[in-house]
């Protein structure tokens, strides 16, 4: 478990920049002038549905948790790989994005019969919000 003892030497101030970037992105994402119309349409609901689950802690919390632990996780391995620089840090998480992320999303939504404009619009926030969070780290690195 020799990684662990990178959490010690990651910037956290890259850390928290990447994380409220994927905050950010994911904010403007889905918002209904951007894609979250689309998004609405594709996984059949309307903003009156998404209304009636609301936004409690059992939405946000998992989320945020998620987001900050991927902060965490790209801040280790970019320092650990010695990515010091924007580009690096960048491909780095795109790449992992692609892999994880998309990857994640096409295998569950094409075994639970999704619409592939699930896929994309959530494939897409991912890697779009993976690969700024790894250029601030690298950039910070």
């Amino acid at each position: 478990m020799d990684w662990l003892s990178y959490i010690s030497q990651i910037n956290w101030l890259a850390v928290l920049l990447a994380f409220i970037a994927n905050m950010a992105i994911g904010f403007l994402w889905y918002m209904p002038a951007v894609l979250g119309k689309r998004w609405m349409a594709a996984i059949g609901k309307t903003e009156e549905d998404l209304k009636k689950i609301g936004g409690g802690a059992g939405i946000w919390l998992p989320m945020m948790l998620t987001a900050a632990l991927t902060s965490i996780l790209l801040a280790v391995l970019i320092s650990k790989l010695g990515l010091d620089n924007a580009l690096a840090g960048g491909w780095f998480a795109l790449v992992l994005a692609l892999v994880f992320r998309a990857g994640g999303h096409v295998i569950h939504n094409g075994f639970a019969g999704r619409p592939a404009a699930v896929t994309l619009i959530d494939s897409g926030h991912d890697v779009v919000a993976m690969t700024a969070a790894g250029v601030i780290i690298g950039a910070m690195s």
